[in-house]
């Protein structure tokens, strides 16, 4: 009864409350003080939202072109869900957390911005003084949708659909909001510390990292692992078209992290486009020096290892350093993924190697390249003889590891305590796609069908 209740009713029950909830929340008069915004950083902001939006699909594409095909749907559709779970989740309590009133600079107020009271007739962030609160809210909201997206490629495969949705509130409640409250809060812990994050590489790419690896541990190997099957790529045009998307998308991840139409903004852009294409190109080059033939995967993990690298640096250091910062995080990443290899480690597509370390390297190298001739703002790094910047990013990557990390691997013992995480071995065996959606992936016809008529031989065979 217990098991019938959670999966049939109670998702739908906390949804129709917050809907109710909804209709008492006063409406409030809307940018009452238009004169003070800026109209270009404005409609920049709204482009750049948009553009992390994408990144979401994009990344449903990438880790659904990697994985074998009784997989594919289902791994695609734990990434997409994100857009509609988290969205709620954001507007009702997660920006409040991640950005009201701060407690000692460890969590906000979870009152301040309920249900986005207030935010559409608030005062503008004092760090983004020239948009409304509501679009710098909104920008935000696309960054906290990503984040526990990025976790499903590291338990892709093996995971209930159910289990996975309770884990995403969990952790954008317990794990995201509070890092992005340190980092991005002037009175946030790692912020008043001097940690510079310009777009997420502790408070994305880390913390979904370091959640990953979590999720692996606990959720244990699959069979196909055990057994050492090499499992082939499902599609990678998929990949492709995932890679390229999420490419597009971070233009607006880092770029727009300028909060503004300037020239910030074009530094953010060229550095990320660099770094990206320095990664991916050395991700190939390193694989053919250890005797394998280049790759379109190959090239397209070194992208996004790229672009997640040079994420928290972005805004801070200038182009040629970013050349460095994509070219080396691609080889300790395509390093880290070999040494996995070898392990018992089931991260099924190597996420916390690629995001969790690329995340790191990027931090680290902020910490050396920094320098306030291209921010003002920031600070100026080692490598500028200014080693107090490289210790307070090495604290605060120490910080954001270990508390990911604890809490991820709580949250999903949690999980599995209420509600088993895995699925059986028969439906592993069957795929996620016809068990947990009763959907199928067909690749000669590139479309999706319904499972009802076909024989269960048939599932396992494809």
């Amino acid at each position: 009864m217990k098991k019938s209740l959670f999966q049939d009713y109670l998702p739908f029950i906390f949804l129709a409350a917050v809907a109710v909830i909804g209709i008492f929340i006063p409406a409030l008069p809307n940018f009452s003080d238009v004169s003070k915004y800026n109209t270009a950083d404005i409609a920049w902001i709204l482009v750049a939202s948009s553009l992390v939006f994408l990144m979401t699909p994009g990344l449903s594409f990438f880790y659904g072109g990697m994985v074998n095909r009784k997989n594919v749907i289902s791994t695609m559709m734990q990434s997409f869900i994100a857009t509609g779970l988290i969205s709620v989740v954001w507007i009702v309590v997660g920006f409040s957390l991640a950005f009201g009133k701060s407690y000692h600079g460890i969590i906000g107020d979870p009152a301040t911005f309920f249900m986005f009271n207030n935010v559409g007739s608030g005062a503008p962030w004092s760090l983004a003084p020239t948009i409304p609160l509501l679009l710098f809210a909104l920008f935000q909201m696309k960054f906290a949708i990503i984040t526990p997206a990025l976790v499903v490629g590291a338990v892709a495969e093996r995971i209930r659909f159910t289990s996975y949705v309770l884990f995403m509130v969990l952790f954008s409640l317990l794990v995201y909001a509070p890092i992005a409250h340190w980092t991005w809060h002037p009175e946030g812990i790692l912020f008043k510390l001097g940690v510079l994050d310009f777009a997420g590489g502790t408070v994305v790419h880390i913390s979904a990292g370091c959640a990953a690896l979590a999720g692996a541990l606990v959720l244990k190997r699959r069979k196909d692992h055990i057994e050492k099957k090499e499992l082939q790529p499902a599609n990678i045009p998929f990949v492709l078209l995932g890679t390229g998307l999420l490419w597009f998308g971070w233009f607006g991840f880092n770029a727009g992290s300028a909060l503004g139409a300037n020239a910030l903004a074009a530094t953010a852009f060229a550095t990320t486009n660099t770094a990206t294409a320095a990664a991916g190109l050395s991700w190939v080059f390193f694989d053919v020096i250890r005797g394998r033939k280049p790759s379109a995967l190959g090239f397209c993990i070194g992208a996004v290892v790229g672009l997640v690298a040079i994420t928290p640096a972005a805004g801070y250091v200038a182009i040629p350093q970013s050349i460095f910062i994509g070219f080396i995080a691609s080889i300790i990443s395509n390093m880290a993924v070999h040494w996995k290899s070898k392990t018992s480690i089931d991260d099924t597509l190597d996420v916390f190697p690629c995001h969790g370390l690329g995340g790191m390297v990027g931090m680290l190298l902020t910490g050396i390249f920094a320098t306030k001739a291209i921010n003002e703002g920031g600070n100026n790094g080692w490598f500028y003889g200014n080693f107090e910047l490289f210790r307070n990013q090495v604290l605060g990557l120490l910080l954001v590891v270990a508390y990911s990390f604890t809490v991820s691997y709580a949250i999903f013992k949690l999980i599995n305590f209420i509600h088993p995480l895995r699925v059986s071995e028969d439906e592993e065996a069957l795929g996620l796609d016809a068990t947990q959606h009763n959907e199928h992936y067909h690749p000669a016809l590139m479309s999706v069908t319904d499972t009802g008529s076909l024989k269960e031989e048939d599932l396992i065979h494809s």
